[in-house]
């Protein structure tokens, strides 16, 4: 009798150029998802009526938080910052992925982009106490952007 095939582990991929290739292509991705979610949210900001896909009660109301005091800065409407933010991280992860300041700038880019998510949030909690799903989805993306940066960064360090 045949002994039973043992059960191998899935292969992992230890090519470290395709692990960074699949590192920029999920940047990517999400990058992409960060600048659709930026557009719903300008759109918003500027729309005249109430939208109903984004109210769910006092709670959680994207209208009221995208037409608040706090959502411009300077004049310039926070979506569209998230538009050319996430913008930015897409044209470096795709277009000057090959350059070796890529790494370290997307984590740069990635940081402050997660710092100041992170204060719109403080706002919507502390300040408005109203949450808007787009601003939590935008915080959401940014966090794997930056940990997915981190990474990349990790493991582009030649000192390691």
């Amino acid at each position: 009798m045949r002994a039973a095939p043992e059960s191998q582990p899935a292969a992992v991929d230890t090519n470290p150029a395709r692990q960074n290739q699949i590192l920029y292509l999920a940047i990517s991705v999400l990058a992409v998802a960060g600048v659709l979610v930026s557009a719903v949210s300008l759109q918003r900001h500027y729309a005249k009526s109430a939208s109903a896909f984004c109210d769910f009660g006092e709670r959680f109301n994207c209208d009221i938080v995208n037409r608040s005091e706090y959502s411009t800065v300077m004049g310039i409407p926070v979506a569209a910052i998230g538009i050319v933010g996430y913008g930015f991280l897409l044209a470096r992860a795709t277009v000057y992925r090959s350059r070796p300041s890529t790494p370290l700038q997307l984590l740069a880019a990635a940081l402050a982009g997660l710092a100041f998510a992170s204060y719109l949030t403080y706002i919507e909690g502390s300040v408005l106490e109203t949450w808007c799903i787009l601003c939590l989805s935008s915080l959401a993306l940014i966090a794997v952007i930056a940990v997915l940066a981190g990474v990349l960064k990790v493991k582009a360090d030649p000192s390691r």
